[in-house]
């Protein structure tokens, strides 16, 4: 049986802080006391975190995404920092998958209505409120992460740290607020950020200039005729489909060959296609200047093979890929490697090799998927607790989408990864038209590929791009998981007729 290197949790003192504190508190009169009977620092207007100078913890977690769940009511009796620089909820909560999806609906819904004509059905008329939508997204999303935040800051064993931390020795964090502190275990989920460009006018989030990233476009104050979108990877693709969706002219720039290139090509190829025919697509192309007048800006672009051109557009999205936040944090200092990439190594039980330290999620992981960061953050709160009997995260079977339109979704290899690794294998192919919901949909450009290993007949990749595909590639993911046959998946169950989810069951039938 391995063992996580690390002792059980257990509450020690940092002899030093206890005594910082007690002066703290014998010097206004007052002691707060925990209910598991440990002095608790006080947190009055007279006595704030700037009077101490250190602190010990039983456990510091940095990052209130998918690391704030690590504390749960089996941890009430350890003394815990929550260290938070932005929004509480992190990127998935507060600029990432939960607000693009509840964008991505009334795109879908437009575009829908747009396009209703084939189904003999003639919406006049359609339009979007950009600021209605936004006001009932942010009015959800804002309250959520206030009641986060509030509910820690009530907690009686949690100090919370509101500022930029940053390590300054081997596991010593200054919290940015005048305190600094160690402790036995620290869980790292300081997550990511949007990458800028080494470019004049875009090497800075400028959103009173109309320069933004996945952080900032979605608090638009109104919705620009025309955006320029570089980048070609799934916020991108997110991103043209929404604005697009609710009425701005998208031009999209992309210095590679196609879009989503790092989906199976199949879907990539087909995808570009369908991405022609709505936004005005640049690819093989880079952007090397830019230049505002006061109202739009105007980019310099060269092409390969082709003479400098200009792209205009009154708001630029940045979507050119994410930095992982090691380096605002110091992770170096700390004594914590690091992959070239800036990603934390980690082993297959979230632990780095600083002993007591684990990390989870964009930090560390090569998927930075929110329902991997909570994956991990469940292997990690179980090895904090039981140490003796610790869990390996389970990252063989990584499903995705992009919620563009139509939407697109795999897991494992692909078909280009599969052949160029000499892997035998066998596919099978099932266009969404040719099943009886897509005549419904009278859909011309969905299907599903499954990729299978000719001897064990198991899955070894499945890719979909087809309406909610995210949802009709889990019986795939769960096949494989569980090391269920193509062949068993297939004809050993009901699948309900005319269900879209048909598509399935006859890319496996094409096995055959």
């Amino acid at each position: 049986m391995a063992t996580v290197a690390s002792e059980k949790l257990t509450i020690r003192s940092n002899p030093r802080s206890v005594r910082t504190i007690e002066a703290c508190h014998a010097a206004h009169g007052q002691i707060t006391h925990h209910p598991h009977g440990r002095q608790k620092p006080c947190r009055s207007a007279e006595v704030t975190l700037r009077d101490m100078e250190y602190r010990h913890h039983d456990l510091v977690v940095i990052g209130t995404g998918s690391g704030n769940s690590v504390i749960t009511p089996e941890m009430d009796h350890l003394d815990i920092g929550l260290v938070e620089r932005g929004e509480f909820g992190g990127t998935c909560l507060n600029v990432g998958c939960i607000p693009t999806k509840m964008f991505v609906l009334p795109a879908d819904r437009v575009v829908e209505a747009r396009t209703a004509d084939r189904l003999g059905v003639h919406v006049d008329g359609v339009r979007a409120d950009w600021p209605a939508i936004r006001d009932r997204i942010f009015g959800r999303i804002d309250a959520v992460a206030s009641d986060g935040e509030a509910y820690r800051e009530k907690a009686e064993n949690i100090t919370v740290y509101r500022e930029q931390a940053m390590f300054t020795g081997p596991m010593t964090l200054d919290t940015g607020t005048g305190v600094t502190v160690t402790a036995d275990r620290w869980v790292i989920a300081a997550g990511g950020r949007p990458r800028l460009l080494e470019i004049d006018g875009l090497d800075r989030v400028d959103p009173e200039r109309g320069v933004h990233t996945s952080d900032t476009i979605m608090r638009m104050e109104s919705l620009p005729e025309r955006v320029v979108i570089i980048g070609g990877g799934y916020i991108a693709a997110e991103f043209a489909h929404i604005l697009d969706g609710l009425g701005a002219r998208v031009t999209w720039v992309h210095r590679g060959e196609r879009l989503l290139e790092h989906e199976d090509e199949a879907i990539s190829h087909a995808y570009t296609r369908i991405a022609r025919d709505r936004h005005d697509i640049r690819l093989r192309t880079t952007v090397t200047g830019a230049q505002y007048d006061g109202g739009r800006w105007a980019l310099t672009a060269e092409a390969d093979d082709a003479a400098p051109v200009q792209i205009e557009g009154d708001v630029v999205l940045l979507a050119v890929g994410r930095a992982i936040n090691t380096d605002l944090i110091d992770a170096h200092a700390a004594g914590l490697p690091c992959h070239d990439d800036g990603r934390l190594v980690v082993d297959a039980y979230q632990q780095t090799p600083v002993g007591g330290v684990f990390a989870l999620g964009d930090v560390c992981s090569e998927w930075q998927l929110k329902h991997v960061a909570n994956h991990e953050m469940r292997v990690v709160k179980h090895n904090l607790l039981h140490p003796e009997n610790p869990m390996e995260s389970d990252h063989r079977f990584v499903p995705h989408a992009v919620f563009t339109h139509p939407q697109i979704a795999g897991f494992g290899k692909t078909e280009q990864e599969l052949r160029d690794g000499g892997v035998g294998f066998v596919s099978g192919e099932q266009r969404v038209g040719d099943v009886a919901y897509g005549w419904a949909l009278e859909d011309t450009t969905g299907f599903c590929k499954v990729l299978v290993d000719p001897q064990t007949r198991q899955l070894l990749g499945a890719h979909l791009m087809a309406p909610d595909a995210s949802s009709l590639i889990q019986p795939l993911v769960q096949a494989a998981h569980f090391g269920q046959r193509a062949d068993d998946v297939a004809k050993g169950q009901y699948w309900i007729h005319p269900a879209l989810a048909e598509v399935v069951e006859n890319a496996l039938l094409e096995l055959e």
